[in-house]
């Protein structure tokens, strides 16, 4: 009987820390990384000069930037957990519906961002400035700029930013003035786009989940949204012709128009928009023109090089 009381007991205790495990992994975030992916930019716009080592840094910067924002993610939900309960979706994430214990998240999130920032550090000191700057960027945001109105969505835009930075740093190649504007435009369209959505979604109680939302209205956002937009395929169409590679990108140039066309159809008429990394594939229209563009660049990068 003893024996038996025993092996539950084991068997429970295995069974709870399994389930732990996986809630701290999942309030990691990890169907977010996919914002990550941004950090293969450069080594995209490095070919055909690609090596295997190159390949490989890219990776490792993938995943340190991946841990990283997990850990600010445990941050964000820690502080948010009172008001992610009166949001739709967010209510159901483990710490704001109950399911984790929110220190001992935030005692884990410490342990991986001290890994990983010790790791980047090892790797290339530049890298490890960088990614201490984006979590440091992310606190930042978490305790007081996610409250000012207009700074909040440049904040979460110069996050993408600083993802494009790493990934040139992590292969040691240069990156060109047009390439960050381009992304840092990119990411605003994609950060009005999610406020936007936040305000559509909760607007019989705007201020109840994201207080700054008080501050926005939808004519703003949609003002912003359209210069926002032109300058962004306006500053990629100059990309392709200033950068210094072959004037063949320009080719390109109609996969972010669609693309942003159809980014904005589905905030539009479809109500979408609040997930990003999500609608990457959930529509398969995005999914196939990203992978259409990446294609096109590495083709057009390898057989019409100058």
């Amino acid at each position: 009987m003893g024996k038996s009381y025993q092996v539950n007991l084991e068997n429970s205790r295995k069974e709870s820390l399994r389930r732990t495990v996986g809630l701290l992994f999942e309030q990691m975030r990890p169907k977010q990384w996919s914002k990550n992916l941004l950090v293969f930019a450069a080594l995209l716009f490095s070919f055909p000069n690609v090596t295997t080592d190159m390949i490989v840094h890219s990776i490792f910067g993938f995943f340190l930037f991946s841990l990283v924002s997990g850990t600010v993610y445990i941050l964000n939900d820690f502080l948010d957990r009172e008001a992610d309960r009166q949001h739709p979706d967010k209510r159901n994430r483990p710490m704001a519906s109950g399911a984790l214990n929110p220190y001992v998240a935030l005692f884990f999130g410490a342990i991986v961002l001290l890994f990983s920032i010790i790791m980047a550090f090892r790797f290339n000191g530049a890298f490890g400035a960088l990614l201490t700057l984006y979590f440091v960027n992310n606190v930042a945001y978490s305790f007081r700029l996610k409250h000012v109105v207009i700074v909040d969505i440049m904040v979460i835009a110069s996050g993408f930013v600083l993802r494009a930075i790493g990934g040139a740093l992590v292969i040691e190649v240069p990156f060109t003035p047009w390439f960050l504007i381009c992304t840092m435009l990119l990411a605003l369209f994609l950060a009005i786009s999610k406020r936007r959505h936040e305000l559509m979604l909760l607007q019989e109680n705007k201020t109840g989940h994201r207080k700054v939302l008080e501050r926005y209205n939808a004519d703003l956002l949609n003002q912003l949204n359209s210069i926002v937009t032109s300058a962004t395929i306006i500053s990629y169409a100059l990309f392709t012709f200033t950068s210094g590679r072959t004037l063949h990108l320009m080719w390109t140039i109609p996969f972010v128009l669609y693309g942003i066309f159809r980014y904005l159809y589905l905030i539009h008429v479809e109500g979408k928009g609040g997930k990003p990394d999500k609608l990457l594939f959930e529509d398969k229209h995005i999914l196939f023109t990203v992978i259409l563009y990446a294609l096109t660049v590495m083709i057009i990068l390898n057989y019409f090089e100058r």
